[in-house]
C-alpha cells in the first residue's frame, strides 16, 4: 500500500495515477471513494454536514481502504490532521508530496469543487498541516516546478531505497 499525502495542489491524484501504472497497482482517490459511498460530493458534505462530519467519513473510509488489497491511494489534504487517521497512516508507506503554498494555489486555481479554498485562514491551515504531513511521511518528495514524471521517479527511487533498508540481504 502506497499512500500519498500533501496539501491540495501537491499532485497526489496525478502522481498517484502514474505510480499505480508503474507499480501495476490499482489507484484510488480517497475523496472519490467517499463521494461514491455517500452519494454526495465533498463540497455537498462540507456545506450540509460540515467539515467535522466529512473528517469522520474520511477517517472511516481510510481505515477500510488501508485494510484492503494493495493499491496507490491519494488522500485529501486534511486527512493527516485527524489523530485517528495519523495513527493509520503511520502504519503505511506514506509519500509526502511537498508543495509551497503559492504554487499549490496556482495549481488549483479557482476550483469550485474545493471547499477549503473558501476558508479565509487557508494560509494558516497550510502552515499547520505541514507538521502533520511530515509526522506521517515515510518519504518526502518535493514537487515545486517539477513534472509528474520526475516526481514519480523520485518517489519510486525513494520507495525502493526504503524497501532495501527494511529487508537487507
Amino acid at each position: 500500500m502506497i499512500v500519498l499525502v500533501g496539501f491540495m495542489g501537491a499532485g497526489k491524484s496525478t502522481v498517484g495515477r502514474r505510480l499505480s501504472v508503474e507499480l501495476g497497482l490499482p489507484f484510488s482517490d480517497l475523496d472519490d471513494v467517499i463521494e461514491s459511498r455517500l452519494h454526495r460530493t465533498v463540497r455537498e458534505i462540507f456545506a450540509v454536514d460540515g467539515e467535522a462530519a466529512f473528517r469522520r467519513a474520511e477517517h472511516e473510509t481510510l481505515a477500510s481502504l488501508l485494510t484492503g488489497p494493495d493499491k496507490v491511494l491519494a488522500v485529501g489534504g486534511g486527512a493527516a490532521e485527524h489523530a485517528g487517521s495519523q495513527q493509520l497512516l503511520r502504519a503505511a508507506q506514506v509519500v509526502y508530496l511537498q508543495v509551497g503554498y503559492d504554487e499549490a494555489l496556482r495549481r488549483v486555481g479557482g476550483d469550485a469543487g474545493r471547499p477549503m479554498l473558501a476558508r479565509p485562514d487557508l494560509a494558516d491551515v497550510y502552515q499547520r498541516r505541514l507538521a502533520a504531513y511530515e509526522s506521517v511521511a515515510t518519504l518526502t518528495v518535493p514537487t515545486a516546478g517539477r513534472g509528474t514524471a520526475a516526481v514519480c521517479a523520485d518517489a519510486l527511487a525513494g520507495l525502493a531505497r526504503l524497501s532495501r533498508a527494511s529487508y537487507p540481504h
